[in-house]
């Protein structure tokens, strides 16, 4: 049996981390733990989440340092210092994961390898039309919602979507998962990529150097990002570059300031 803990990162919008709450709540299988990653939210955040603690059978941390700019790379490993699970997978408090979310997650695990899963889109109007109602069940082939082929759940057909396990494309952290151990062994995320991007890309660059190959998912492991515009991505170009080089160079493996450098 594996010893999971599902890592969410959040930042000041309590409506859409209750809606990840609410798809959690109806899972099929659930983790051992919940580990919040809050990067300096307000007050009702905290209410959101202390309600939940109310609700689930299994324990909920809330991890949290103050606000003072995108630190998203340090609460991430501030979070995952203090999970107790084995493997890690992690989400976005922007995210309403499809009821077989984990079970998927858990089927796919193997030694050796780290997940890239996707998402489906919410438009606008369909992340306005769930925000407001609070129903989080999203049918095959509702309006709003794209690209199809990222939100079908079809697991005898997922293996036909597997590629090259040494592939260093875009990772995406609302859908992914590794062993603690491999996160631990590369130093985790990289605190010099401040500001949105590249950053979980970049960290499945260095997992690779390290020898752990990727699997990616399709078909499986379904979850839906709400809308929302993008934020502030004036650093993006720089955290690129960091990425390129973990691409590049194969002795690239643990970052200088990462995990290991969070108190």
């Amino acid at each position: 049996m594996i010893r999971v803990s599902l890592l969410i990162s959040t930042y000041n919008w309590p409506e859409a981390l209750d809606l990840t709450f609410r798809s959690l709540m109806v899972q099929s299988q659930l983790p051992m733990e919940v580990v919040i990653a809050d990067d300096g939210s307000g007050p009702e955040t905290k209410k959101v989440i202390d309600y939940y603690r109310t609700q689930l059978s299994i324990p909920v941390k809330h991890v949290w340092h103050d606000d003072i700019g995108f630190r998203r790379t340090v609460i991430l490993n501030r979070a995952i210092r203090q999970a107790d699970g084995d493997y890690i997978i992690q989400t976005d408090g922007d995210i309403i994961l499809e009821p077989h979310f984990i079970e998927d997650h858990l089927r796919e695990a193997r030694e050796g390898f780290f997940i890239k899963g996707g998402r489906g889109m919410l438009s606008q109007s369909k992340a306005a039309d769930i925000l407001r109602t609070k129903n989080i069940s999203v049918p095959l082939f509702s309006w709003g919602v794209k690209p199809w082929i990222n939100v079908i759940r079809f697991k005898l057909a997922s293996p036909l979507f597997y590629d090259d396990p040494q592939s260093k494309n875009s990772m995406r952290g609302c859908n992914m998962a590794f062993w603690k151990k491999d996160f631990v062994a590369v130093n985790g995320y990289n605190h010099d990529m401040t500001e949105w991007g590249y950053e979980d890309s970049e960290l499945g660059a260095r997992l690779i150097n390290f020898g752990i190959q990727r699997r990616r998912l399709k078909l499986t492991a379904v979850c839906y990002h709400i809308y929302h515009p993008f934020g502030y991505r004036a650093r993006m170009d720089i955290n690129r570059l960091i990425y390129e080089e973990a691409v590049k160079n194969k002795e690239v493996v643990a970052c200088l300031d990462g995990y290991e450098q969070v108190v």
